[in-house]
């Protein structure tokens, strides 16, 4: 490989991000609850040698609306917790990172924490975590404890309406990602002692007590799990508008962009330039990594895919939306159009397979050899954690050395 290598990930979402999908040739509507099927999926991630795949979770059922629920009954409703799923996939891998998505809206923070945490574990430190916002107000009736204001056809329609419009919603998620890495930190990496002779298990001056106030939840921790092996998970978020490109300048490790153009590209990754400046972001010790969204269907055959499309557009009965650019070639074209997106200053692309599993499978069989024969895509994992693959470094504990005040942890 000749070069800064190009990164790929995948967003795996169901039978695939086209709602007809599941209609499809080769699909398995029969086997989207089942554990097996995702182990399909996420081996064949692997197999192509993905940085990371990331599992979709949304709180209610779907929608083919953004802001609302909707009554069809054509389209795929129903999910597996992003979680618990990407830790049953955790010991059935052994390279590939695996990138759950969360609600932190009505989720609380310190469960999330230790759920990402344990996901580390189990992985051994593949883990990464996509905090993502409740903008829905049937999400909220859901638990009762608090309603998030109802978006409108008007405000859907613009980005930075709607981001604007949910801005205390994004302060929240902040506080939530700040409150986790806290936590990650609050076992220093040595704490455990498990020194059967001497009956010391852990060093009680090495747990800490994170004390967050926020405006909108405290917590004083610390952790019940121990330092994650990546020492932080890597944090992700997907943006569309100034105030999420703030959101993920204060607090993600990777942001996921949706440009449909190179000038896009050039002109978003500005916007996130200033987000970033904006906040105060130091990249030279703590970079973003930046990678854009793509929905693909790939096909050797030229026209195939774009047929393909076609046909399940017409199942649909209406033309494919999507927030991120749409894709339809075979997989050396993917590969020209990545390699000049790239120019613009990206690291990466996380594609979303229209169909699984065959645009999976054509990713991974078709377009990750053509990158390979191009010598800008790895013939090998030369990592086994998530940040090795991202090239991030493995972060130090906030709360290391502080051992000159009172322990964290009372005495029995």
């Amino acid at each position: 490989m000749t070069g800064t290598p190009l990164h790929l990930a995948v967003a795996l979402d169901g039978a695939g991000w086209h709602p007809a999908a599941w209609r499809a040739e080769g699909a398995r509507p029969g086997e989207l609850l089942t554990a097996a099927y995702w182990a399909d999926l996420v081996t064949e991630a692997e197999r192509g040698l993905l940085d990371f795949v990331t599992l979709e979770d949304p709180l209610g059922l779907q929608s083919a609306a953004f802001h609302r629920p909707d009554e069809r009954t054509d389209q795929v409703r129903g999910s597996l917790d992003a979680v618990l799923l990407a830790a049953h996939l955790a010991p059935l891998t052994t390279h590939i990172g695996l990138v759950p998505t969360t609600n932190v809206t009505h989720t609380e923070p310190f469960h999330l924490a230790i759920g990402i945490a344990t996901l580390d574990h189990a992985s051994k430190g593949r883990a990464g975590w996509r905090p993502q916002i409740s903008a829905r107000a049937a999400d909220a009736a859901l638990f009762g404890r608090r309603t998030t204001p109802q978006l409108t056809e008007e405000d859907v329609r613009d980005p930075e309406l709607i981001a604007a419009r949910l801005r205390p919603l994004f302060a929240e998620a902040a506080d939530v990602v700040e409150v986790a890495r806290r936590l990650w930190d609050s076992w220093e990496d040595d704490a455990e002692i498990r020194d059967a002779a001497t009956g010391r298990f852990i060093d009680r001056d090495k747990l800490h007590h994170i004390d967050f106030e926020g405006t909108y939840f405290s917590v004083k921790g610390p952790s019940i799990t121990p330092r994650p092996p990546q020492g932080r998970p890597v944090v992700t978020s997907l943006a569309h508008a100034s105030t999420p490109y703030e959101f993920a300048a204060g607090g993600s490790d990777l942001v996921y962009v949706t440009p449909h153009d190179h000038a896009g590209a050039e002109a978003i990754l500005a916007q996130v330039g200033e987000a970033v400046e904006r906040i105060g972001r130091n990249e030279r010790e703590w970079p973003l990594k930046k990678f854009a969204d793509l929905l693909v269907f790939l096909d050797d055959e030229p026209g195939a895919a774009a047929r393909r499309k076609s046909r399940l557009d017409e199942l649909n009965g209406g033309e494919l939306a999507s927030d991120a650019e749409i894709f339809t070639g075979t997989p050396g074209d993917l590969a020209d159009l990545l390699l000049s997106w790239r120019t613009a200053g990206l690291d990466g692309f996380r594609l979303r397979p229209g169909t699984l599993p065959h645009d999976l499978a054509a990713i991974t069989r078709g377009l990750v050899p053509e990158l390979q024969r191009r010598g800008v895509f790895r013939t090998a994992y030369d990592a086994t954690t998530l940040r090795g693959h991202l090239g991030l470094r493995r972060p130090d504990s906030r709360y290391a050395h502080r051992h000159d005040r009172p322990s964290a942890v009372p005495s029995a």
